[in-house]
């Protein structure tokens, strides 16, 4: 088994997979939508992407207890015109309503060769990377721009005031035997991140965050305020702020991801206010077809000579190959199903505090 730090435990994942299962159950769910939210949690943690993993089991819960987030939801579809839909997730899990509205948007494309799909008013959708590598299954290319209703984590390039949430961006490329999937987030890190650091995980980045005087940040109580080794965490308790990537280019990119998946989905902004009393994602994904634009083996060939080249690169670190987007999470991927998923032993102790409340026994 592969060593993970001394403040963290390996656990396998088909035992936390049935956990986080059973939480769910528990907290009132069908067993099918718990299987997907554990599922698509626990894959964020194989793929690396432990921000929009298991650590979001507590919440999840917290937000379904509340009637943030309602169990049992379908996709409808509002707006129809074929190669273009617009779909109300009716605040359902974002685990059962963001594939349903991924995959009306592959059916379409494969009749159409291209289709725009606008989703508002979902729950957390998690990591967005999933949705790309849906289509990349079905042999399509897609663009997924995200933004956080009614959440303001973020300040934009030159400011300390929140306005933004963390507007995930991903693009899914399908080709053969190399499939590529880019996935980030427009702030410098994700929300989850900090609630990963806060938790015992890995620290923060330098000047991750900022303070209302502009002091730049590690401290995760900068977004949360004082918090409780073993609880919740609620942004709305800290006074600081998220900064956005890339100076002004991620804080432009966070603001057009409003516009498309809030603005034109109609699910909302992340502010100036936020009426009511929770958050919700939008998702705007155009999903095209290389088979219908009549290109597919030269987009294909084209590629994947292109992709080499880039991957043949001489490292300025002969240890650190040039990786190609998706590269890193297929090999966390691999490392953490065969040696199981590493988590903070706070992070941990959160689970398995939801699961005892809620009657749960933890199978390892």
């Amino acid at each position: 088994m592969a060593e993970a730090p001394a403040d963290q435990l390996r656990i396998p994942t088909p035992a936390l997979t049935a956990l986080v299962s059973d939480i769910f159950v528990a907290a009132g769910c069908d067993a099918a939508e718990s299987g997907r939210i554990a599922t698509h949690l626990v894959g964020a943690n194989l793929a690396g992407h432990d921000s929009h993993g298991v650590v979001r089991v507590p919440r999840y819960v917290e937000w379904l207890e509340a009637g943030f987030v309602v169990k049992g939801q379908d996709a409808e579809v509002v707006t129809d015109g074929g190669a273009f839909a617009v779909l109300d997730g009716k605040w359902g899990f974002g685990q059962t309503v963001a594939p349903q509205a991924v995959a009306l948007g592959i059916a379409r494309a494969q009749q159409h060769g291209v289709c725009v799909t606008a989703l508002r008013n979902a729950g957390h959708i998690g990591r967005v990377g999933d949705y790309a590598e849906q289509a990349i299954a079905a042999g399509l290319i897609s663009i997924h721009f995200v933004n956080v209703a009614g959440s303001v984590l973020v300040a934009p390039f030159g400011g300390v005031e929140r306005r933004f949430s963390t507007n995930p961006v991903s693009i899914g490329v399908p080709l053969p035997d190399k499939p590529l999937v880019l996935d980030f987030a427009t702030s410098l890190v994700a929300e989850g991140k900090v609630l990963v650091a806060s938790s015992g995980g890995k620290k923060l980045p330098e000047g991750a965050l900022i303070e209302p005087d502009g002091r730049l940040s590690t401290d995760p109580h900068t977004l949360y305020g004082p918090y409780e080794a073993v609880g919740p965490r609620n942004p709305a308790n800290g006074k600081g702020a998220i900064r956005a990537f890339g100076e002004h280019k991620g804080s432009g990119l966070a603001f057009m991801c409003e516009m498309l998946a809030g603005c034109l989905t109609a699910g909302g902004t992340s502010g100036p206010v936020n009426e009511r009393g929770r958050i919700a994602n939008g998702m705007l994904s155009v999903f095209i077809s290389p088979r219908h634009f009549g290109t597919q083996a030269e987009f294909e060939r084209m590629g994947l000579v292109y992709a080499d080249w880039i991957a043949a690169t001489q490292p300025a670190n002969p240890a650190e190959p040039v990786l190609l987007p998706g590269d890193p999470e297929n090999q966390r991927r691999a490392d953490r199903t065969a040696h199981g998923v590493p988590l903070p032993a706070e992070t941990w102790s959160n689970i398995l505090a939801t699961a005892t409340r809620l009657g749960v026994k933890s199978p390892v």
